[in-house]
């Protein structure tokens, strides 16, 4: 019988919260996501996760079944839309990169498929094989890369819209070894959304920088030459070293990122080694 959360005597707190860096991320512990999880502790993850923007988790022997189980207590789970998925598991995505390979699978700063209408809430990432040493991935809090800016330029952004393609010569080159054999889409394929350049978090109510070097091309009314030198200002002011953090996977860690006001960049620099991740992404909603 399953009870509400009124009637139901209160879940003790089981796991700790412990940040970072002092900009984004937060490392959980003492907690076993292989478990059936309370409402309470749900909640308690969902509001880590809105705090930190970024979430790890450590040592967890999950099964490609759990991995699932515990994504659909955050949300519904949406599709890559240009590489096929697991055999077997659709809704998972595996990010890998061979031993022979030089480029890796989303290598470089972006949010994830800002091409969409309706871009992804976040995504959740799991480490099945991983380098000896490299392969971090860094993360970037987009709340502070807009506080920090000028009331000039926060007037001047405030009524732009950016254009986002899936096809930027640098985003088709982090995928080409998967499209090689694991296409979903023919390879001429091209998305494009137009979002607000200032979106506020539809949770926090905050605001939030949303262009990035993967996939804005332009502003919205403007020609990518015209719209070049604003926007090539805001990438390298939204990866500045004191909006970020770094994490170091190994084989069971997890990362739980809020894809809104957050970008990440996978660091490759580990080659002649393979590194196999498991990715899981839930639906979000258009910006606003």
């Amino acid at each position: 019988m399953s009870h509400s959360l009124e009637s139901a005597p209160p879940e003790p707190r089981t796991f700790s919260v412990r940040p970072v860096a002092g900009a984004l991320g937060a490392e959980i512990s003492g907690i076993d996501l292989s478990d059936d999880l309370g409402e309470l502790a749900i909640a308690e993850l969902r509001q880590a996760l809105l705090d930190h923007l970024v979430i790890f988790f450590r040592d967890q022997d999950i099964t490609p079944e759990r991995h699932l189980a515990f994504a659909r207590r955050f949300g519904e789970i949406v599709q890559y839309p240009l590489v096929e998925g697991l055999e077997g598991y659709p809704d998972i995505i595996p990010v890998v990169k061979l031993e022979h390979e030089t480029v890796n699978f989303g290598g470089l700063w972006h949010t994830d498929t800002a091409y969409l209408d309706e871009p992804p809430m976040g995504s959740i990432l799991l480490a099945r094989e991983v380098p000896p040493v490299g392969g971090d991935t860094l993360f970037a809090n987009m709340y502070l890369a807009y506080d920090t800016l000028s009331g000039g330029m926060k007037k001047l952004l405030a009524p732009l819209k950016g254009v986002n393609v899936s096809n930027t010569p640098i985003a088709v080159e982090t995928r080409k070894e998967r499209l090689k054999t694991d296409a979903k889409a023919p390879a001429d394929t091209v998305l494009t959304a137009t979002h607000p350049v200032v979106r506020t978090h539809p949770e926090t109510g905050r605001k939030a920088l949303y262009v990035n070097f993967a996939h804005t091309v332009r502003f919205d009314g403007m020609g990518e030459a015209e719209s070049r030198p604003i926007l090539e200002f805001l990438f390298r002011h939204q990866i500045r070293p004191e909006f970020t953090c770094r994490f170091s996977w190994a084989p069971g860690s997890i990362a739980f990122w809020d894809n809104r006001p957050t970008q990440h960049n996978p660091i490759n620099d580990y080659h002649g080694h393979k590194r196999v991740m498991h990715r899981i992404t839930l639906a979000g909603e258009k910006p606003r």
